[in-house]
């Protein structure tokens, strides 16, 4: 007997939210891919223009510019060298293990001072009007105008190279752990606050007892960003830092060789990309060890104060 329409939907939505999460990641992978596909062979079919039209299309379809997605994946598994021995993969691993080491340390960092400056904010509001735009504006300065200096300074400081790396990259990952933390220690009710201090609580006690508690389903969100940042931030800070490893030194070796061999530089980007989701896994599973379904906000934080 066949179900319903709505039962099926009903069925459907019944699953947990894990499992719709990689279903939806798998079919969004799964058409970008088509979609690689797709216009590859419309612009080997057409000449490199639109169809019906003498415009050209705005990335040539050829092997040495956009090759096939199971040559990129084939070249992971060849020697990352000529005449090598290491695969490509292995030696995109190691790098990816040694910029992890630099954006987990950024992240920690950066999320730290974020919720502190939070706290800060929320108990000077002085602080807060007097520092905010500044905190903003920090934003706005181009990363890659900064990195050289920072990566300069930390050596003339002793500070090892990965060190100053993670500098970087908990510049980019205290934003929005400030942002939404703000927001989320101010989320309680005042009648929450009213209650606390009819018992004689201390701006203490209310703090980590009301304040900080409402703020975690607020805090994870921004973690989550967080990760994405501090591993760009990383990336961004070995280009300029002469090191001889890490995913920022493979993309850059791989670029200067992209029109020889372009797949190595796509392989560097996979893992690079891989990099950042599986850091936003591991948040997402320290939110769904600590932070109950029904507490949870939206993946991505509103930054309003």
């Amino acid at each position: 007997m066949v179900e319903p329409a709505g039962e099926l939907a009903e069925s459907s939505s019944r699953l947990p939210r894990r499992y719709r999460t990689i279903i939806s990641f798998t079919l969004i992978i799964l058409a970008l891919a088509v979609l690689w596909e797709s216009y590859k062979w419309m612009g080997q079919t057409t000449g490199g223009v639109w169809p019906g039209t003498n415009l050209g299309l705005p990335v040539r379809t050829n092997n040495r510019a956009m090759p096939h997605l199971w040559d990129i994946v084939a070249a992971l598994f060849r020697p990352a060298r000529r005449g090598g021995d290491e695969i490509l993969f292995i030696t995109l691993l190691k790098a990816a293990m040694f910029t992890f080491r630099s954006a987990f340390a950024g992240f920690v960092v950066g999320s730290a001072f974020g919720f502190g400056l939070a706290i800060w904010f929320i108990r000077s509001p002085l602080a807060e009007r007097g520092l905010m735009p500044y905190v903003v504006a920090s934003q706005t300065v181009p990363l890659i105008a900064i990195a050289p200096m920072v990566v300069i300074w930390g050596g003339q400081a002793g500070l090892p190279t990965w060190l100053a790396v993670a500098v970087i990259s908990s510049y980019l990952s205290f934003f929005p752990v400030a942002i939404n933390s703000l927001r989320g220690l101010r989320s309680p009710p005042a009648t929450a606050s009213e209650l606390m201090r009819s018992y004689a609580a201390t701006p203490h006690e209310v703090l980590t007892k009301l304040q900080i508690p409402a703020a975690l389903p607020f805090l994870f969100p921004a973690l989550k960003i967080a990760a994405t940042a501090s591993v760009i931030g990383a990336i961004i800070g070995e280009l300029p830092a002469g090191l001889s490893v890490g995913l920022g030194r493979a993309l850059l070796s791989f670029a200067s060789s992209f029109s020889s061999a372009p797949e190595k530089l796509f392989g560097a980007v996979l893992l690079s990309s891989l990099l950042g989701v599986v850091f936003v896994g591991l948040v997402a599973l320290a939110e769904r060890r600590l932070i109950p379904e029904s507490r949870r906000v939206a993946d991505i934080p509103e930054f309003a104060t």
